[in-house]
C-alpha cells in the first residue's frame, strides 16, 4: 500500500473519529482537511479549495435563504394551521397529514427547519387530543428524513451525489429523479408509522412532560419547590437603596434573583430584575437557590428575612411572571456554551431555572452546564420576554406556548410572493431553462425584492457550518481517487460479496453507507461514498446512476439512532424517547428501505 494512501486513510479515520465524538466541531475538522491534504502534497491548493466554488455548495446556501423566506412569511405555519383543521381530532388522520405536510415542505427547504417548526404544532395538537407526543414526534422526524428522498434539492447529499456524477462526465439527476423512489418510501413510512406508533406511547397521556402544561406541572417536573426561596429586604439591609449588581449574590452565595415583588401604590407588582435595578426595603426577592451554599449566612450578611414559597405564589402572579420550556435547535449559538457565558439573562431578560436533557430534569445547578442540541431549558420571567423568544427561531423553539404567526412571521403579508418565488424556482429547475443554482439565486432575489427576506435574515439563515463541512470534505474524494483508495474500497466490497450481481452490490453499498451515516453526517457520508459508488459501477461495466441513487437514499436513511441526524435529536426530548426507541422503530424501517432500494432502484434506473 502506498505511503500516500496510508496517510489519506489515516486522516480519514481521524476525521470519522472526530465526527463521532463531535470534538472539535464538524466544520473545524473539514478545515483541518483543507490544510493537511495540500501540505502533504496529495492534492494542490486549488483542488483543495475547489469545493467553495462548486455550484451545488452555492445552491445549498441559496436554499437556506428560500427556507427562511417561507418561515418569515408564515407559509410553514399556515401549513400547520391547515393540519390542525383537517385532522379533526382524529389521530390516524393527523399522523398521515403530518407526515405528508412535513415531507412536502421538506422537499423544498431544510428538513431540520421544517421539523423544528412543526414541534410546537405537534405539541399543541397532542395536548388538545389528549394523546402522548411520543406517538407523533418520531413520525415527524421520519417524515423529515424521507423528505430528503423526494427532490434533487431536498437535502445536501442529493446534490453532492449529483455533482459527483457530473464531475465524472455523466448527465446527473433531474429535479424529480428522486421523486418516484421517495414517494414509495413515504407511503411505506406512513403505513409503517400507523403500526409503529403503538410502540411509542399510550393514548391517554394528556399531562405529558412536553405538552403545554400549567405552572404547577412545570414546578413539579423541575423540582422548583426545592429550588426557589423568597426573601424580604429588611430596612437595615445593605441592599436597600443600592443596585442589585453591587452585591454578587450568584458569585458569593450561589443564588440567582428571578423577580422582585414590590409594593407600588396600593398593590404589589413584580419586576424583572436587571443588574441596575435599585432595591428598596420591603422588596421581596424571588430567588433560585439550586446552587446555593450557606443560605443562613446570606440572610445574616444581607439582612434578609426568609419567607415561604409555594407553587400558588407563581399561579397568583402568572399574568406578570411566566414560565416556558425552550428547545435548543441545531443552529443555536448556545450549543457548547453555558447560559452564564452566553449572557442569557442580560440578552433575553429571562432566568434559566431548569434544564432537561434526554427527557430527565437535571438536579443541581444548571447555569454553568454547557448546553447540547436537544436540551430543554425552563425559563422564568415576563411573558413579553418569553414571547420575544418565539421570533428567534434560530436559537430557540418555544415548546410550552403555541407559535404565534404575528410574532414569528414578520413578513406574513408577503406569503403569496414567497410561494410565487418558490414556484418560479421549481419551474425553472424542472424545465432546465437555467442551471439549478441560477434558478435558486433568482428565487432569492425575488424574495428579497418582495420583502420576504432581508439581507440580515438571509445571511443569518445560511448554515455556514454545513457549507464549510461540504466544501472541506470534497477534496477527500479527489485524494482517495488519486491514491487508489477508491479502487481499494471497490475491490474489498466486491471480494466480500463474492463477485455477486449488481443487486447484491447495491444492497451492500446501501448497508455500508447507512452504517457510516451512524457516525458522521449524511453529507460527509455522501461525499465519501459517491466516488466509491461510481467506481463500483465502472468495475462492473454498468450505469453509475443506480449506484449513485443508492448512496443518496441510504444517506437519508438515518432512522436508527437519535444522534444519526439532527431531526432525530430534536424530537428526542419532546417525545420523551430513549435510545432504544429509535433502535426498536428505526432498524426495521431501515431494513424495509434497503429492500425497496434493491428492488426498485435497478428498475427505475436501468443498469444498462
Amino acid at each position: 500500500m502506498k505511503t500516500e494512501l496510508i496517510w489519506v486513510l489515516t486522516l480519514l479515520a481521524g476525521c470519522v473519529a472526530m465526527f463521532a465524538a463531535n470534538r472539535p466541531r464538524a466544520d473545524v475538522v473539514a478545515l483541518l482537511v483543507l490544510i493537511l491534504l495540500p501540505l502533504s502534497g496529495i492534492i494542490t491548493v486549488p483542488e483543495a479549495m475547489s469545493g467553495f466554488s462548486d455550484p451545488n455548495v452555492l445552491l445549498i446556501a441559496a436554499l437556506f435563504v428560500i427556507g427562511d423566506g417561507l418561515a418569515r412569511t408564515g407559509v410553514s405555519h399556515h401549513v400547520g394551521d391547515w393540519l390542525i383543521r383537517k385532522a379533526d381530532s382524529r389521530e390516524t388522520r393527523l399522523l398521515v397529514l403530518l407526515m405528508l405536510a412535513v415531507a412536502g415542505l421538506g422537499a423544498f427547504m431544510s428538513s431540520t427547519g421544517v421539523v423544528a417548526m412543526f414541534i410546537p404544532v405537534v405539541l399543541s395538537v397532542t395536548n388538545r387530543l389528549r394523546i402522548s407526543p411520543s406517538r407523533l414526534m418520531m413520525p415527524l422526524s421520519f417524515a423529515g428524513l424521507i423528505s430528503g428522498m423526494l427532490t434533487l434539492v431536498a437535502t445536501p447529499p442529493n446534490m453532492v451525489v449529483d455533482a459527483t456524477l457530473k464531475h465524472a462526465g455523466h448527465a446527473g439527476f433531474s429535479f424529480f429523479s428522486f421523486t418516484p423512489m421517495g414517494l414509495v418510501v413515504l407511503a411505506m413510512g406512513t403505513g409503517y408509522m400507523l403500526i409503529a406508533r403503538r410502540w411509542l406511547g399510550g393514548k391517554d397521556e394528556s399531562t405529558q412532560k412536553t405538552g403545554r402544561r400549567g405552572l404547577k406541572h412545570l414546578i413539579q417536573e423541575y423540582h422548583l419547590e426545592t429550588h426557589g426561596r423568597r426573601f424580604r429586604v429588611l430596612p437595615d439591609s445593605p441592599l436597600d437603596g443600592h443596585q442589585l449588581k453591587t452585591v454578587s449574590m450568584r458569585k458569593d452565595y450561589g443564588c440567582n434573583v428571578v423577580a422582585v415583588d414590590r409594593q407600588v401604590h396600593f398593590r404589589r407588582k413584580l419586576f424583572n430584575p436587571g443588574a441596575n435595578m435599585v432595591l428598596q426595603a420591603g422588596d421581596v426577592l424571588l430567588v433560585d437557590v439550586s446552587a446555593a451554599s450557606g443560605l443562613e449566612k446570606m440572610e445574616a450578611d444581607l439582612k434578609l428575612q426568609g419567607l415561604p414559597l409555594t407553587g400558588s405564589y407563581f399561579m397568583a402572579n402568572s399574568r406578570e411572571v411566566g414560565m416556558a420550556e425552550v428547545l435548543i435547535p441545531p443552529e443555536s449559538d448556545l450549543i457548547g456554551k453555558s447560559t452564564i457565558k452566553a449572557a442569557f439573562r442580560r440578552k433575553h431578560g429571562l432566568t434559566v431555572v431548569g434544564l432537561r436533557r434526554s427527557g430527565k430534569a437535571m438536579a443541581g445547578p444548571v447555569l454553568e452546564e454547557n448546553l447540547k442540541l436537544g436540551d430543554v431549558l425552563l425559563v422564568v420571567g415576563p411573558w413579553k420576554s418569553i414571547r420575544q423568544l418565539q421570533s428567534q427561531t434560530k436559537d430557540f423553539i418555544v415548546l410550552s406556548l403555541p407559535a404565534d404567526v404575528e410574532d414569528v412571521a414578520p413578513a406574513a403579508s408577503q406569503a403569496f410572493y414567497a410561494v410565487l418565488s418558490l414556484c418560479v424556482m421549481v419551474t425553472l429547475m424542472v424545465t432546465g431553462l437555467v442551471p439549478n443554482v441560477l434558478a435558486a439565486f433568482l428565487a432569492c432575489l425575488l424574495m428579497g425584492a418582495f420583502g420576504c427576506v432581508t439581507m440580515d435574515s438571509a445571511y443569518k439563515s445560511i448554515h455556514w457550518q454545513s457549507l464549510v463541512l461540504i466544501a472541506g470534505m470534497m477534496p477527500f474524494a479527489r485524494s482517495l481517487e488519486i491514491t487508489g483508495g477508491v479502487d481499494l474500497a471497490v475491490e474489498g466490497l466486491t471480494y466480500l460479496t463474492g463477485g455477486a450481481g449488481p443487486r447484491v452490490l447495491i444492497g451492500s453499498l446501501f448497508v455500508l453507507t447507512a452504517v457510516i451515516g451512524l457516525f458522521i453526517s449524511n453529507t460527509a457520508t455522501a461525499v465519501l461514498m459517491a466516488p466509491i459508488a461510481l467506481s463500483m459501477a465502472s468495475h462492473l461495466g454498468v450505469s453509475p446512476v443506480p449506484f449513485a441513487m443508492t448512496v443518496a437514499i441510504a444517506a437519508s436513511s438515518s432512522f436508527m439512532t437519535p444522534v444519526s441526524s439532527p431531526v432525530n435529536t430534536l424530537v428526542l426530548g419532546p417525545g420523551q424517547y430513549r435510545f432504544g426507541d429509535f433502535l426498536k422503530v428505526g432498524v426495521p424501517f431501515t431494513i424495509l428501505v434497503l429492500l425497496v432500494t434493491v428492488l426498485l432502484v435497478p428498475w427505475l434506473f436501468p443498469l444498462k
